[in-house]
């Protein structure tokens, strides 16, 4: 199975290299050409799929979930990603904090509390009569979780398993196209092959895009609130020029240098933050909270995940769970190779055991310390948290470290390192997609060349300042549903094959 064609990883594919930066470059002068029309044409696309494939995106994300839990279980648990002799390259929190900060980063810090004070007004679940009450905080915060949640998470963990498995078990290069060996063999190095991964390159490129626009629009109220800089879309797509040159330069030194150091130091930032929101916010209702929102999680998610909409005229769905899906398979072919990149040597069972559950756990106390502060503060305290909310969601965290009540000087200080994380983790999102990019048209070589990292960096930016331009919020969210549609064709084949595999392999190493 490794033997590939000669001169296969000596440098990048000229299909997908020239085919991928085509595409980009396409959609960029198709938006900017003009915006209104290129909006309206996604607009309509992503409506057709809110209302005619809801029942697709919610299916396809369950049956992840449950592919993920029988591997846990399954004789395939002690298989190694590797050699049998092969150890993990990184320790469990650098480990972690990777695949934490290049999977979930800025969009949790963006929604932690503006998803669950919006879900605390309404939502479909919830009896009108309700809203704002302590059991409308419980059933916004279960919504909350399930977007961020298991169900992501596990569609990682299947494609990630897939692509490592394959690459450092059987010398396949680490590519989309090698889940699909076991289906179509040698052909994956043609058409086949070429067509899956630039699936898996546009969806990275408008998935990690959707994250940079929400976090260049946080990170543009971060600095007003410190320095009273104006909120405009012009500002926001000057930070992201900016930033993009940053995670370019890190992207150029490679995993092990910037990539590495900059998700430990989102974690321990992260670690940092909930510390001050938990000592110095209203402590013992995040602690309830958290034990109960735990608990309501794990015993609802069932139900929660896959309800179904009948109401044709009701847009909720499509705008949160539908567009957290899209999101979610968006992402799916980067996080999940660069997850992969960084997990050779681990059994099955801990790959898909650290990747499910790990990132989860902290998703639901991030979200709860968070989201309970925002809404102790409007059930109890002063107020004014919904009212940030539905006037601008980006200003949300901001105006929920205004109405602590701190002193000023820990009030800036919190501030302050929210709108450090906000760089940190879109350095991290965006020089670990252009690192994954660079391999997907580089047919899996560890090391791209340098001029392919350049290039993908600043082109990841340019996309996302695109999406700005042509429509904000709603532009991005749309970006991600739609590109999300033709990968997730590749995810459903790729979990096919890996579980043809793992049927098939002769022998179980022991852990």
């Amino acid at each position: 199975m490794s033997n590939q064609p000669n001169g296969l990883l000596s440098g990048a594919h000229p299909i997908m290299a020239i085919g991928s930066a085509l595409l980009v470059l396409g959609f960029v002068i198709f938006t900017i050409v003009d915006p209104q029309y290129a909006d309206s044409v996604y607009s309509g696309a992503k409506n057709f799929i809110a209302s005619q494939l809801s029942w697709y995106y919610i299916g396809l994300m369950n049956v992840f979930v449950l592919l993920s839990i029988f591997l846990i279980f399954s004789r395939f648990g002690s298989i190694r990603l590797g050699d049998s002799d092969d150890k993990p390259e990184f320790g469990l929190f650098a480990w972690f904090s990777m695949l934490f900060g290049a999977g979930i980063g800025i969009g949790i810090l963006f929604y932690s509390i503006a998803e669950p004070i919006t879900h605390f007004q309404a939502n479909p679940l919830l009896d009108p009569a309700l809203s704002m009450t302590p059991e409308a905080a419980t059933i916004a915060t279960r919504i909350t979780l399930m977007h961020w949640g298991m169900h992501g998470w596990a569609l990682y963990a299947i494609l990630g398993l897939s692509l490592a498995y394959f690459s450092y078990r059987k010398g396949l290069p680490l590519a989309i196209r090698s889940s699909l060996y076991p289906i179509f063999g040698e052909r994956i190095y043609g058409p086949i092959g070429h067509i899956a991964d630039l699936l898996a390159v546009i969806g990275t490129v408008f998935g990690i895009a959707t994250s940079l626009g929400l976090g260049a629009q946080q990170m543009n109220a971060g600095l007003n609130y410190l320095m009273d800089t104006e909120i405009s879309i012009q500002n926001q797509i000057f930070l992201i020029a900016g930033i993009s040159v940053i995670a370019t330069i890190s992207a150029l030194t490679g995993v092990d240098r910037g990539i590495r150091i900059l998700s430990v130091l989102n974690m321990r930032l992260t670690l940092l933050i909930l510390v001050m929101f938990l000592v110095f916010g209203p402590t013992s209702y995040q602690l309830s909270s958290l034990f109960n929102n735990s608990i309501d999680y794990i015993i609802n998610l069932p139900a929660t995940s896959t309800w179904l909409d009948s109401d044709p005229a009701s847009t909720w769905q499509s705008a949160w769970t539908i567009f957290y899906w899209g999101w979610w398979i968006a992402w799916s072919p980067f996080v999940s190779i660069f997850i992969a990149r960084i997990s050779r040597g681990r059994t099955l069972r801990e790959f898909v055991l650290g990747v499910l559950l790990a990132p989860t756990a902290l998703a639901i106390v991030w979200i709860t310390i968070f989201g309970s502060t925002g809404m102790f503060i409007e059930l109890f305290g002063d107020g004014g948290v919904v009212e940030a909310v539905n006037s601008d969601t980006t200003t949300a965290l901001f105006k929920t470290i205004d109405l602590m009540n701190l002193s000023p000087v820990l009030t800036t200080a919190m501030a302050g390192i929210c709108t450090i994380m906000l760089v940190t983790y879109f350095v991290t999102s965006a020089d670990s997609a252009t690192l994954v990019i660079c391999t997907l048209i580089s047919m899996g070589s560890a090391e791209p060349a340098t001029g392919y990292r350049l290039f993908w960096g600043l082109a990841i930016g340019t996309v996302a300042a695109v999406l700005l331009y042509a429509g904000g919020l709603e532009a991005l969210q749309t970006a991600s549903i739609v590109a999300a549609l033709p990968f997730s064709i590749v995810l459903i084949v790729a979990a096919y094959g890996l579980f043809k595999a793992l049927f098939n392999e002769p022998v179980i190493n022991k852990e």
